[in-house]
Order: structure tokens, then sequence, then C-alpha cells
């Protein structure tokens, strides 16, 4: 069985969904450890209910340390073998790209390799793409490399806009297509 760890910023709805698909065992994994830049992020309060250990490593927190070496150490600490970064909103490090090479996946709400790179997340994407008069979007799941959104693909899903489609609406479709996706790829990468 593998373990995963959890990188999250808010709520965690990757952690949510592959939670869920470890209990109902469509993936062999077990998510350990979950950790958060923000100290107000609910992801911590949903792995607290769950028992799984969770911790805020930032740099208020830890004003003198690199926080990429305190976050590889941790994820080894707990025999961490995959990483997944739900809605995590700051950029990696060397340390933990090189430790966990190709075993770190992003979820991204958008065809890749448009629409991605800084500043694209969450509305940013959708809004983006409903001006661009895109017809089709989706989301790619990928490993993480050195630079935002860049990594090599998983796998990708997608949807046809509706005539009359809003950010919000958008938003929520494409929440439902990343966790069929997010468990399709982790299915595909770790069983």
């Amino acid at each position: 069985m593998k373990r995963v760890g959890i990188l999250a910023s808010h709520n965690g709805s990757g952690f949510e969904t592959i939670y869920k698909a470890c209990e109902e065992k469509s993936l062999d994994a077990q998510v350990v450890l979950v950790i958060s830049n923000n100290s107000e992020a609910n992801v911590l309060e949903k792995a607290f209910q769950k028992n799984i250990p969770n911790y805020v490593i930032n740099a208020k927190k830890y004003p003198n340390e690199s926080l990429d070496e305190r976050i590889t150490l941790m994820m080894k600490e707990f025999k961490v073998d995959y990483i997944f970064l739900s809605g995590y909103m700051k950029k990696l490090e060397t340390k933990l790209i090189t430790t966990y090479k190709n075993r770190i996946i992003n979820s991204h709400p958008a065809l890749l390799p448009k629409f991605g790179g800084k500043g694209m997340y969450g509305t940013n994407v959708h809004k983006a793409v409903i001006e661009a008069k895109e017809k089709i979007s989706g989301c790619t799941i990928h490993f993480v490399n050195e630079n935002y959104d860049e990594g090599e693909y998983i796998l990708q899903k997608k949807l046809t806009l509706d005539e009359n489609e809003s950010v919000e609406s958008l938003e929520k479709r494409i929440k439902e297509l990343e966790s069929k996706a997010i468990v399709e790829a982790l299915q595909k990468v770790i069983n």
C-alpha cells in the first residue's frame, strides 16, 4: 500500500477525493500526512477529524529555516511515497522536487498547456477560459517539476462549455471532473 502526503493551502477538496478513494479501496493507498502553509486552512480540520497527522509549515512559524528542507524531511519521516498538491499555493523548491522526482502530482483546472503558469489557479483560470471564448475546457493531472504547470501529463479530461457558461458554473463542473480525474490518474500511477 502506497503512502500519500498532501500539500494544501485551503479546503483540500483533492485531499477529500483521495481519502475517500482510499477508504473505498479504489486506490491501494493511504493518506498519512497533511501539510499546509496556511494555519487557517480548512484541510487541517478535515485531516484532524480523520485522525491524519497535520502540520502548518510556513515562514511565520519557521522564520529562519528552509521550508523546502522541513517539508522534505517531514515527508521522509512519514515514509511518503507520493505527494499530491491539493490547491497548494506555494511554488515547490528544488529539494522536495528532486527527492520526489515524478512522485509529486498536481491537478490543474484547465487543459494545459493553455491557461497554466503563475497566477493561473481557481477562478482566474475559468475566467480566462471564458474570456478567450474557448469551446472546450477540462483538467490536467500532471507531475510537478521546477516550473508552474509544465510537468509531464498523467491524464487530461475534457468537457464542452455551455453557451451561457459562467465562471461559477464552469468551476463547479471542472471540480466534479477533477475528482474523477484525480482518482483515475492516481490509479494509473500507484496501482
